[in-house]
């Protein structure tokens, strides 16, 4: 055994000794599947729908503070979704009353999805949210939830923290299409912020004209800058975009984890010639 390779046995047997999740990006070290490699291809490029072996984004420590302050102010132009008192903006798929408990200031996921009573095209929309702690499970199955524009468009809600799965359903990812830039997620149990500004796809003669664009800053970290939707998010499949209404509500997703959710509130955004 060389130098290196006693290297990577230490290594390995370090990790599995602390109940790690060790993933290798090369050498003959054991590496555990991650992501597909039976998904469709997506277009312009050369990586599959959730394909595990497109490059990991880099992980970067944010301008956060490790101490969790005080909920800040919505601006005074914003629509104030939660302000961690009720649910009363928010209802079930068939337009009940939502199912999701407050608890301590926060939404807790839970009964299914929660959608916004409220409709929006183009906007600006921050929103505060804490995986689960301690963590459990791994890869898709921590920590997960979503939040899509208008029910359709999803930024990826995932406990990311030494959490590897495939880079376009980690935290923060356009998902099915785009990985974050860099992996800026904080510990489990802690709040982390999305700061999302989102234009709604424009559509002419039943085509679309101008695709949606997101930009996402994920705890004051740039990691989309004006990335286009290829159409509203799926699992395992390629997007493609059908005509819907020019606003829409904003959908928060119960994957089955008790993710929490506060401090949310939307602008929404006019062009330069509107009144």
């Amino acid at each position: 055994m060389n130098k290196n390779q006693l290297a990577a046995a230490l290594l390995l047997g370090a990790a599995v000794a602390g109940g790690a999740c060790l993933h290798v990006y090369a050498g003959n070290a054991t590496q555990r599947k991650v992501g597909y490699q039976d998904t469709p291809m997506l277009p312009g490029g050369k990586w599959r729908v959730h394909d595990g072996q497109r490059p990991q984004p880099a992980i970067i420590t944010p301008a956060v503070p490790s101490t969790q302050g005080a909920v800040g102010k919505a601006p005074s132009d914003a629509v104030v979704l939660f302000d961690g008192k009720d649910t009363a903006r928010w209802r079930t798929g068939d337009g009940k009353a939502s199912t999701w408990k407050v608890q301590d200031g926060a939404m807790v996921a839970g009964g299914g999805d929660t959608w916004t009573r409220d409709e929006f095209g183009d906007c600006q929309i921050h929103i505060e949210w804490a995986a689960p702690n301690p963590p459990r499970g791994r890869d898709q199955g921590r920590g997960n939830s979503g939040v899509f524009l208008f029910g359709r468009y999803e930024i990826q809600v995932l406990d990311s923290y030494n959490n590897i799965t495939y880079p376009d359903g980690q935290a923060g990812s356009m998902y099915g299409q785009y990985p974050p830039l860099v992996n800026a997620s904080l510990k489990p149990g802690e709040w982390q912020t999305y700061d999302i500004f989102f234009t709604a796809p424009r559509f002419k003669d039943g085509k679309v004209e101008t695709p949606a664009y997101l930009t996402l800053m994920h705890n004051g970290v740039l990691v989309h800058n004006h990335t286009p939707y290829l159409g509203p998010s799926g699992h395992r499949s390629l997007p493609e975009y059908r005509p819907h209404a020019a606003k829409g509500p904003i959908k928060l997703q119960d994957h089955g984890n008790p993710t929490r959710f506060r401090n949310i509130w939307v602008r929404p955004l006019k062009s330069y010639d509107e009144p």
